[in-house]
C-alpha cells in the first residue's frame, strides 16, 4: 500500500535483486500482473519507482513511444490524490478477489501513514485492527465469537488468560517510525508475491527478492543474507538502474563511517550471491566500483552471464577498470559464461583494454560499445565462436569505415547472426560511413536483421534499390541525415521497380519505425501532401512510428492544437527526441500491435539507442540513455 502524498525529501530508488530461472528462458512480463499491481492487473501510478533523471515506458496509454518521467514531484498534486481514491474505490468493488498476500511496495512509509478513509491516517495499533469491513474486531489471530471462551474449551480444561495489550503500549508500536521502515524493508527481502507463475512441468517456482534501500544496503539487506546465506543462493539479478545517491548527502568521511552502499560493501553482496548471473550497474554507482569488484564480475563469480557498466565514464572508473584487467591477477584465456556485455557511453577506457577484454568472450552475443575508444583491432581480436546477435557501435570516432565494413560482412562471429545493429553517428562531428562504404554494407547485411541504424551515414538515392529488400524484413530502420527525397521514401512501403536489373519488389514493407530526422526534402508540407507522400498513409502500415527532428515536431504539435479534426497521428516527444506515432484507432480493422518483440528483451516501444543486457522492464536510468538521450 503507497500514501498518495509524495515525500517533501528525496528518497533514494533501491537496487533490485531477484531470482530468474536457472535456464536461457524467461517467461514474459505479459503472462502477469507485476506484484506491485492493483486487483484487477492494472499499475498504479504511485507505485512506480522513482529515480532522478529517469524515464520508464508507459504501458497504460496503449499508443507507441509513451512514456513515464520518474522525477521526484516535491508537492503532491490533487489530480494523483484524486486518481489514487478512485483506485482505491476500484479495488473495493465487489468480486473483486483480494490477494492472498500482500507487503508495502518501495513508497511505503511505515504502518503510520496508512490511510484509514479520506484524509484521516492511522495513528494508533487499535487503528489497524478497525480496518476492514463492519464486521471486523480485530486481527484474524484474534478470537470474535462472542460465546463464552469457558463454553468452547473442553471439560476439565484450565482456564487460560488472555492477556490484551492496550492499543498504542506494544513494543513493535514504540519503536521510532524510522526503524519500522526498515523492518519493512529487512522483510521484504524474504517475502514477496510471486511476479510469474512457474510453467507447468519446469519444477521452478520463481522468487523475486528485490528492492532495499541504498542507504542501509550494508546494515539489514547485507547483514540479513549473511545471517541466512540460502537467501543470496536464489539471487539471479543484481539490478541497479534504479540506484541514485541524490539527496543523500553522501561524504568521503559517512561512506567510511555508515554502511552505506560502498565499494566494500558492494564486494561483500557479491561474495554473497554464488549464482548470480546477471549484474546491472550505471553512472551513479562508478565511485563505488572498485578493481576488487570489477575482477569479482570477471572472474570470481562463474555463473555470470551479464554486465553492464552504462554510463561510467569518469577518469577514475576508468583506472580501476584497468588495474581489474591488467594489473593484478591475469584474466582466464576465455570467459566463456560472459554472453552480454555493456560498455555504453564508457568514453575514458583506453583502446587496449577492448583488446585485451573482447578476445576472451568466446560465446558473445551482446555487445554495447556505444561512446567507446573501441578500434578496429579490438574487433578483429572477437572470437570466431561468438554469435553476436545485437551489436552497437554508435558515436565510436576510432573506427576505420573500411575496416568496420570488412568486419560486419566477413567475420564469423556477425555476418550470419546480427538481429540488431546500431551505427548512428552525428555528421557534423564525424561521418562514420561515407557513400561508398554504405554501397559496399547494405547488400552484406543478413536477412536476421531487423533494426538498422544507419544515422549519420552518407545515404544518397543511389542506396534505395539496396534499402528496398531491407525494408521486406527489418522493422525499424534509421536514416537520419540522409539524403532521401520523398519519392525514395515512398519506394520503402510501395511497390518498386529497380531501375537497373528491371526487377519488380511488390512486398509488403515489415517496418514499424523509421528515423527521419534531419532528411532535408522531409518537410511539413510534403509530409502532409497525401498525393505524394506516403508516409502518413494506411498504405505504410504497419508502420507506427517516424521520428523527426525538433524542427518537424514543433509545427506538428502546434497543428495539433489548432486541427479540429484528428489526422490519425499524434506527437510525443521526451528529451532531445521526438516521434510522430499512429493511433491505433485509425487502422481498426488492423490487429493492435503493443511493440513486444523478442529482440528488443521486454522493451515495447521503437528507437531504442542501448542495447538491453537482460529481458525485463525499461526504466530506471537505462530508459534514459535508451529513449531519452
Amino acid at each position: 500500500m503507497a500514501s498518495a502524498t509524495a515525500p517533501l525529501q528525496p528518497k533514494p530508488a533501491f537496487p533490485r535483486m531477484s531470482s530468474i530461472p536457472c535456464g536461457d528462458h524467461f517467461h514474459s512480463r505479459d503472462s502477469s500482473p507485476s506484484p506491485c499491481s492493483t486487483p484487477d492487473g492494472s499499475r498504479s501510478s504511485s507505485q512506480r519507482r522513482p529515480s532522478f533523471g529517469s524515464i520508464k515506458e508507459d504501458t497504460e496509454d496503449g499508443i507507441a513511444q509513451s512514456f513515464v518521467d520518474t522525477h521526484e514531484d516535491p508537492s503532491p498534486s490533487p489530480s494523483s490524490r484524486e486518481v489514487q481514491e478512485s483506485r482505491e474505490t476500484k479495488a473495493e468493488r465487489p468480486g473483486m478477489q483480494a490477494p492472498d498476500f500482500c507487503c508495502p511496495c518501495g513508497g511505503f512509509l511505515g504502518w503510520k501513514q496508512i490511510r484509514l478513509g479520506g484524509k484521516s491516517l492511522s495513528r494508533s495499533y487499535s487503528d489497524l485492527r478497525g480496518l476492514g469491513a463492519a464486521q471486523a474486531k480485530g486481527w484474524a489471530w484474534e478470537s470474535h465469537d462472542e460465546t463464552p471462551k469457558q463454553e468452547l474449551l473442553p471439560p476439565k480444561a484450565p482456564e487460560v488468560e488472555v492477556l490484551q495489550t492496550p492499543p498504542g503500549s506494544s513494543p513493535l508500536e514504540k519503536l521510532p517510525q524510522r526503524f519500522s521502515i526498515k523492518l519493512s524493508l529487512t522483510l521484504r527481502w524474504i517475502f514477496r508475491p510471486m511476479a510469474t507463475p512457474p510453467k507447468r512441468g519446469s519444477g521452478f517456482v520463481p522468487t523475486r527478492i528485490p528492492h532495499a534501500a541504498c542507504r542501509d544496503f550494508g546494515r539489514f539487506a547485507l547483514n540479513h543474507m549473511a545471517q541466512y546465506p540460502a537467501l543470496g543462493t536464489l539471487v539471479r539479478r543484481l539490478d541497479f538502474s534504479h540506484f541514485t545517491s541524490v539527496g543523500l548527502g553522501r561524504t568521503k568521511q559517512m561512506n567510511s563511517e555508515i554502511q552505506n552502499l560502498t565499494s566494500r560493501t558492494l564486494l561483500q553482496c557479491l561474495d554473497l550471491l554464488p549464482n548470480l548471473k546477471e549484474c546491472l550497474l550505471q553512472e551513479h554507482l562508478e565511485g563505488d566500483i572498485s578493481a576488487e569488484v570489477i575482477r569479482k564480475l570477471f572472474m570470481g563469480l562463474p555463473n555470470l552471464r551479464a554486465v553492464d557498466f552504462c554510463g561510467c565514464s569518469t577518469q577514475a572508473f576508468s583506472v580501476v577498470f584497468q588495474e581489474a584487467l591488467v594489473g593484478g591477477p591475469a584474466l582466464p584465456m576465455t570467459l566463456p559464461n560472459l554472453k552480454r556485455l555493456s560498455l555504453h557511453e564508457c568514453s575514458t577506457i583506453p583502446a587496449p583494454m577492448f583488446d585485451h577484454l573482447l578476445s576472451r568472450l568466446i560465446n558473445l552475443t551482446h555487445l554495447d560499445l556505444t561512446h567507446t575508444q573501441v578500434n578496429d583491432s579490438a574487433l578483429a581480436c572477437i572470437p570466431e565462436t561468438a554469435r553476436i546477435s545485437h551489436l552497437s557501435l554508435s558515436r565510436c570516432t576510432r573506427l576505420r569505415p573500411c575496416a568496420l565494413v570488412e568486419f560486419l560482412t566477413t567475420h564469423p562471429s556477425v555476418n550470419q547472426s546480427l538481429v540488431y545493429l546500431n551505427l548512428l553517428t552525428d555528421p557534423t562531428r564525424f561521418r562514420l560511413l561515407e557513400e561508398t562504404d554504405v554501397s559496399a554494407l547494405l547488400p552484406k547485411l543478413p536477412d536476421t536483421l531487423r533494426s538498422l541504424n544507419l544515422g549519420g551515414a552518407k545515404v544518397t538515392s543511389d542506396h534505395v534499390p539496396f534499402l528496398v529488400p531491407l525494408a521486406k524484413h527489418l522493422e525499424e530502420l534509421g536514416l537520419s541525415s540522409a539524403d532521401l527525397s520523398v519519392t525514395d521514401v515512398n519506394s520503402l512501403f510501395g511497390n518498386y521497380r529497380n531501375p537497373a536489373t528491371g526487377e519488380e519488389i511488390n512486398t509488403p514493407s515489415t517496418l514499424c519505425y523509421i528515423d527521419l530526422a534531419k532528411v532535408p526534402q522531409m518537410t511539413i508540407g510534403a509530409i502532409f501532401n497525401t498525393s505524394t507522400c506516403l508516409l502518413l498513409s494506411n498504405q505504410s502500415y504497419p508502420l507506427q512510428v517516424v521520428e523527426f527532428s525538433d524542427k518537424i515536431i514543433t509545427p506538428l504539435r502546434e497543428r495539433a492544437k489548432t486541427q479540429r479534426v484528428s489526422v490519425g497521428w499524434t506527437v510525443r516527444d521526451l528529451g532531445r527526441r521526438g516521434w510522430y506515432v499512429r493511433d491505433p484507432a485509425s487502422v481498426p480493422h488492423q490487429p493492435l500491435d503493443d511493440g513486444a518483440r523478442y529482440w528488443k528483451m521486454g522493451a515495447r516501444w521503437w528507437g531504442s539507442r542501448k542495447i538491453p543486457m537482460v529481458v525485463g522492464d525499461v526504466g530506471g536510468l537505462y530508459g534514459h540513455y535508451m529513449f531519452k538521450k
